[in-house]
């Protein structure tokens, strides 16, 4: 009998948090759509997701109780994962921009290592390496010809999301040792909205969309926000933090799909393979994840 029926609840976290990464790759594409500032979208996207996660919080046993000080340094963290990767978004690709942020594995692996004792098997690393190299391949392949107004600033800006995701993914995963999902989304939300309310009106960022299309694309990324991030935070309560921060490599396969799609941003034979790889990279690391290191 192999471990995946014999642990029926890490299955269903599993399927949990494929589900919210998937979900999370509509996340560029709601960005380019909605016409106000990086770090203003980034706003009202847990501005629109907070009134739902308080009802969620609230029915949950315990309601919304004290924020942890994991929950809100989640959600600073969240806040510039947010600014810079929307950012990123407005100089080059949604691949590139999503492909390059969730290079996050290399530093949730070392971090979760270090500080957590959470010592990988040998396949997890060749796992993450793999993903890791198909991320990349995804990200170069387009070479010169990438789309966006400065596409080398924008993969810079990527990059760094990486490094506030990882962040992100590691203080969500402490917090959930003593909370729920729905109430450590709450605070991290909660902290994040004046922080990014902040650096939009600082950067001098139009706070409010044009467009009633403007409007809809927050509201969908209000509600992909609870929706994504709320199955992923579950998810991090029953999955290690490096074994949840490989399956998310599914995101930026979805929108670079979508980016294809919808803004004509084709994938060239080596970004192919590179989502190939990526997801080869989850398969190996969720079956390496099952064995001990």
């Amino acid at each position: 009998m192999n471990k995946t029926s014999r642990d029926p609840a890490g299955t269903q976290a599993l399927a949990v948090l494929v589900f919210g990464a998937a979900v999370i790759g509509l996340a560029p594409i709601l960005v380019r759509l909605a016409d106000a500032g990086p770090a203003a979208i980034g706003f009202w996207r847990v501005g629109f997701a907070l009134p739902l996660l308080g009802l969620l919080a609230l029915r949950a046993s315990g309601g919304v109780g004290a924020p942890s000080r994991f929950a809100l340094a989640a959600g600073l963290a969240f806040a510039c994962d947010l600014g810079f990767w929307h950012y990123s978004i407005r100089f080059t690709s949604v691949a590139n921009a999503t492909v390059l942020t969730n290079l996050t594995p290399v530093v949730v692996t070392a971090a979760a290592w270090i500080f957590l004792k959470q010592r990988p098997a040998r396949l997890f690393v060749a796992a993450v390496a793999l993903a890791v190299a198909g991320a990349w391949m995804m990200a170069a392949g387009r070479g010169a010809h990438a789309p966006g107004a400065d596409p080398p600033l924008g993969d810079a800006l990527a990059l760094t999301t990486a490094f506030w995701y990882a962040l992100y993914f590691l203080a969500i995963s402490a917090a959930r040792r003593s909370a729920g999902a729905a109430q450590v989304m709450f605070w991290s939300s909660l902290a994040s909205a004046p922080a990014l309310l902040i650096a939009a009106l600082a950067l001098g960022e139009p706070i409010f969309p044009a467009t009633p299309g403007g409007w809809a694309a927050l509201a969908g990324l209000g509600l992909m926000h609870v929706a994504g991030q709320g199955s992923i935070a579950w998810a991090l309560g029953r999955l290690p933090p490096a074994t949840a921060s490989v399956v998310v490599l599914i995101q930026p396969v979805v929108a670079a799909i979508l980016g294809w799609l919808l803004f004509a941003e084709a994938l060239g034979p080596l970004q192919a393979l590179g989502g190939a790889l990526a997801l080869t990279g989850v398969v190996l690391a969720q079956a390496a994840s099952r064995k001990p290191a």
